[in-house]
């Protein structure tokens, strides 16, 4: 670990999910109440806000890849895990549960680590926005999203979902889907832009595994500038999106990868990335 990123010790157990690091440098958070279709508790809100903080500061994690056990991906907020806990609660304690809930969204985007989504079945509320914040979605035949905060009273708009979602499919989609909350099956969310790709469901998590190869035996600090510049130039404008590019390019131009492509490209022979 760079001494420059943190100091504190990594977490060596995470009770709320299983978080498993394989010898290709590819991460892995699996959620674990298939019973519940992995609904969320407050407990599992905390660690993912926290291990998304431990991340960026980690060497040996280059790809993430967050999957649910069982027929559900995430199936939201659980009803009384957490419904039930916050209309007890003031209104001092329902903003700080939405706030660490915003930061679960915040630290996925702001990762420089390529975050895959592999949609096992039911990704709703929560779980949809968990998925929408990743920077690939890798859906199973059988997934589904909702966005259904309105059908339980709340605003369509939640954890960063009125952001997110009408860059990826446009506004006119992502009203129906932020304000209705129907269903939307795997083959539509591919047609709108939704998903990234569609498989069988068997075939859901070795698709994601390769995908997450692929990035971690890539020039990782090329793809981490990429998803850096793709969030911050979505609220700037062009002058300043080109300024912010030149320097990017400017200081990946020194980079050890840039000068790794071309001794490769003389030799003809591939890149052996370094991420540095």
């Amino acid at each position: 670990m760079s001494p420059f990123r943190g100091s504190a010790q990594f977490t060596k157990d995470w009770q709320h999910f299983r978080f498993e690091v394989d010898e290709d440098h590819v991460g892995t958070i699996t959620f674990i109440r298939p019973e519940k279709l992995n609904a969320l508790t407050l407990e599992v809100y905390a660690d993912l806000r926290d291990i998304l903080a431990e991340l960026p500061q980690r060497d040996d994690v280059r790809a993430l890849i967050i999957i649910g056990t069982g027929r559900g991906f995430c199936s939201g907020g659980d009803v009384h895990e957490i419904i039930g806990k916050l209309l007890e609660m003031g209104t001092k304690d329902l903003l700080d549960f939405t706030r660490m809930a915003g930061t679960v969204i915040q630290r996925m985007r702001e990762s420089p680590t390529p975050i895959i989504a592999a949609v096992n079945g039911v990704a709703a509320g929560a779980g949809a926005v968990i998925a929408l914040a990743a920077d690939f979605r890798v859906l199973a035949a059988s997934a589904t999203f909702s966005f259904l905060f309105t059908k339980v009273g709340l605003a369509g708009a939640d954890m960063g979902s009125a952001y997110l979602l009408p860059r990826l499919v446009g506004i006119g989609r992502a009203t129906e889907l932020l304000m209705l909350g129907e269903k939307v099956d795997a083959q539509r969310a591919f047609q709108i832009g939704l998903a990234n790709a569609v498989v069988d469901d068997g075939a859901l998590a070795g698709r994601a595994k390769d995908l997450a190869r692929r990035l971690a035996g890539g020039p990782t600090l090329a793809y981490a500038t990429t998803k850096m510049l793709l969030s911050r130039e979505m609220d700037m404008d062009l002058a300043g999106s080109l300024e912010l590019e030149a320097i990017a390019q400017a200081l990946l131009m020194k980079s050890q990868d840039h000068a790794e492509f071309y001794e490769a490209f003389q030799t003809r022979r591939d890149p052996k990335w370094s991420g540095r």
